[in-house]
C-alpha cells in the first residue's frame, strides 16, 4: 500500500487575504536563498541570534490579528518570540528574493509591512536581474542604502563581482556579489 505523500503548502496571510505561494519558485530563488543563508549561518556561530530560510512565518501583529509572512531569509535575536512554526518579534534582517509571481507584494506590501514593524534591514533580491536592494530603517522609514547589479564579466568597466556586503546589525558578516549569485546565470 503506497503512502499519499502529504504536499507542503506554503503562503501567506496579509490584511486576512491568503496568498498561495505555489508553485515554488525557480532553482535560482533556492541557489540564492541557500547561498545568503549559508553565510548568515556561519556568521552567526556562537551568537544568540539564528537565521532560518523559507520555513518560519513572521506574525508581523500577533497582538490584532493572525496574519504572517514567509521571508526568504530572516535572522531573529529574540527566542521568547518563537513558538512552533512562527515568529512574532522583530527581526533583525529579511532578504526576499524574487519570484515573478510575487514580485509586486514583496516590493509593496511585504516591504511596508517590514518598514512598519521595524525591521532594521531589508534586502531584496532579484534572480533574474542578478540585483540585491539594500533598504534600511531610520526613523520609522525605509531608504535605499545601496543598489547593485552583478557585473561578473571582469573585462568590463563596471566589473563588481568582488563588492563586498556587510549585514547593518552584524557588520563581520560579510559577502560578495558574486557569494550571492553563486551558481545562478
Amino acid at each position: 500500500m503506497e503512502l499519499a505523500q502529504k504536499e507542503q503548502v506554503r503562503d501567506e496571510k496579509i490584511n486576512g487575504v491568503i496568498y498561495d505561494m505555489s508553485p515554488a519558485p525557480h532553482f535560482r530563488h533556492g541557489m540564492i536563498n541557500s547561498n545568503i543563508h549559508t553565510i548568515i549561518k556561519q556568521g552567526l556561530k556562537n551568537s544568540i541570534c539564528i537565521v532560518s530560510i523559507e520555513n518560519l512565518d513572521f506574525k508581523y501583529h500577533p497582538d490584532v490579528n493572525d496574519d504572517y509572512l514567509c521571508p526568504d531569509i530572516m535572522i531573529i535575536c529574540d527566542r521568547k518570540h518563537l513558538k512552533g512554526g512562527a515568529y512574532s518579534g522583530v527581526p533583525k534582517f529579511i532578504a526576499e528574493t524574487l519570484s515573478p509571481s510575487t514580485t509586486k507584494r514583496d516590493r509593496t506590501e511585504k516591504k511596508d509591512i517590514y518598514e512598519s514593524c521595524g525591521v532594521e534591514e531589508l534586502w531584496i533580491v532579484s534572480p533574474r536581474e542578478r540585483s540585491v536592494e539594500i533598504y534600511y530603517l531610520d526613523d520609522g522609514k525605509y531608504y535605499l542604502n545601496q543598489n547593485y547589479i552583478l557585473q561578473d564579466d571582469i573585462e568590463e568597466a563596471h566589473y563588481n563581482a568582488e563588492t563586498e556586503i556587510a549585514l547593518r546589525a552584524f557588520p563581520h558578516i560579510r559577502m560578495t556579489l558574486a557569494d550571492i549569485f553563486e551558481g545562478v546565470e
